[in-house]
């Protein structure tokens, strides 16, 4: 299975998964993923489109892109029965982790995480990404209590909602990450002087 037509783990429910079905074809067909479908109380009530590419970018001009072509289909379906402001965007640094892939491109970075059930006690953890094992995840505590071990394991099909904390080292990364592919699609030189990092280390 390629990057573009990997399942999401994480997926909505109600309305925003009625979206999520109607949406997710058309920007597939852009040759954009799906990551996120919200719906919020944002200037009375807004529909949240979270997309990018199969590499993780989204620029400005993307979300313009994709916002036209879903308006007029969302509007021919009309899956939601009141007057809603569209807004579409990019996932961001401290982003929705919603595929097996996004775990493990973003290894070595905290997490927050809440499972579907009780797991050991509890729903809500938080964790540095070490490893996708399988259909599992692995990660290790910030923080260890007393009779708890460094590593925990979550299956991935159990994890409600899993988001990135946004940390210098994340920062740093992520724009890292923009300026390579930059390069490598002839945006932008690799001129090592030109990238700032002011600010990230106060």
């Amino acid at each position: 299975m390629n990057e573009k037509s990997e399942m999401r783990l994480m997926v909505e429910s109600g309305v925003e998964a009625q979206v999520a079905n109607i949406i997710e074809p058309e920007i597939e067909e852009l040759g954009f993923r799906l990551v996120r479908v919200k719906l919020s109380g944002l200037n009375g009530l807004t529909l949240q489109i979270m997309a990018e590419r199969p590499d993780g970018t989204m620029s400005v001009g993307d979300c313009e892109k994709v916002s036209r072509a879903i308006a007029p289909v969302l509007d021919i379906e009309d899956p939601i029965a009141n007057a809603y402001h569209l807004e579409m965007s990019s996932p961001g640094i401290d982003r929705p982790l919603v595929r097996k892939s996004d775990f493990e491109k973003w290894a070595g970075h905290m997490a927050k995480l809440e499972t579907r059930q009780m797991i050991d006690g509890r729903k809500r953890y938080k964790g540095i990404i070490l490893s996708v094992d399988g259909d599992d995840i692995i990660f290790r505590r910030e923080s260890v209590a007393e009779g708890e071990s460094e590593n925990f394991t979550l299956p991935a099909g159990e994890i409600l909602e899993a988001k990135l904390i946004l940390t210098d080292d994340l920062i740093r990364e992520a724009l890292q990450r923009d300026k390579s592919l930059r390069v490598a699609s002839g945006e932008e030189t690799d001129d090592k002087d030109s990238t700032s990092e002011s600010g990230l280390d106060s």
